[in-house]
């Protein structure tokens, strides 16, 4: 996998979620996936400590199928959302070979995150790193770690997939 081509997936990534197409998003994630949002800090044991978001892949199943579902009340109307994605960078793994024997590729990207609701608009920013396996010929996340800047803030309503 060379750098370009993690751009482009982690592009994809983030168009998938500003889009609300939840079932292409969901599909990039691995059997085993780990969607997490820390609270009071980037680096918390979430087994300790509180979190935003610490999803398994059967939370992340569920957390989708509420989002499609107009019956989720923060997310009624929807927000629309645009994310700017930069800084990409490959933090770990064999980034040139893309087989499953050469392991997991650990990517970081910078973002922020424009949402606009009725209640008025909210930029988000922070610092994303996604856990890349080749699963069947594709690149599939078995983890993605959201560091708000904010994190050790309250914060309003998150209701959407950042």
């Amino acid at each position: 996998m060379t750098i370009r081509e993690i751009e482009q997936w982690v592009y994809r990534e983030a168009r998938l979620a500003d889009e609300g197409d939840y079932d292409g998003w969901e599909a990039l994630w691995t059997d085993d996936g780990v969607y997490w949002i820390p609270a009071n800090g980037d680096d918390i044991d979430p087994a300790t400590q509180m979190s935003i978001v610490f999803d398994n892949r059967s939370r992340i199943a569920l957390r989708v199928r509420q989002l499609k579902h107009d019956k989720r009340h923060a997310q009624n109307p929807k927000s629309r959302l645009r994310r700017i994605v930069g800084n990409v960078e490959v933090l770990s793994g064999d980034a040139a070979g893309g087989d499953a024997a050469a392991g997991d590729v650990v990517v970081g990207a910078n973002f922020i995150v424009y949402e606009s609701r009725e209640r008025g608009t909210t930029i988000w920013g922070g610092r994303t790193e996604y856990r890349l396996r080749r699963v069947e010929g594709q690149w599939r996340m078995a983890a993605k770690k959201v560091m708000l800047v904010d994190n050790d803030r309250p914060l309003s309503t998150l209701a959407f997939i950042v």
